[in-house]
């Protein structure tokens, strides 16, 4: 399969899941082993809150090949219909582009890349908890 063959939304639907058990994969890696905690945890990276803060940290580092950011766009720009009401609509936007990218590496067998995505997140993720603030 290739990822030109779909659009941003579907895209995105995949790379939901896909980022969710790169997340829960790695967390057990880690050695988390808890229900609880492994939920705790994984919020800090699935979360709208969390890929939005990813995507644009990363994009300003220029982490991403431009036919990434072109797969980002048409995941954002996809119609994505109404945020949920924790969720403002732009952070909403910015997370379905981040999760349509990771679902066309996925179907592009670029496995590699969405590590390098994932080491990247965690080093974010810690520099942010750094600051003390909460997703």
């Amino acid at each position: 399969m290739t990822s030109n063959l779909y659009a941003g939304r579907t895209l995105a639907f995949l790379g939901d899941a896909v980022w969710s058990l790169v997340v829960r994969e790695n967390l057990i890696a880690m050695g988390y082993t808890k229900a609880n905690q492994l939920q705790q945890l994984s919020i800090g990276y699935v979360s709208a809150k969390a890929q939005a803060y990813f995507y644009e940290r990363l994009h300003e580092e220029q982490f991403f090949s431009e036919q990434e950011e072109e797969l980002f766009k048409r995941g954002r720009n996809s119609n994505v219909g109404s945020a949920p009401k924790n969720t403002e609509v732009q952070i909403y936007r910015i997370s379905t582009g981040f999760e349509a990218l990771v679902g066309a590496l996925y179907l592009d067998q670029k496995h590699e890349r969405i590590n390098e995505l994932w080491n990247r997140a965690v080093k974010l993720k810690e520099e942010y908890n750094g600051t003390n603030h909460v997703w």
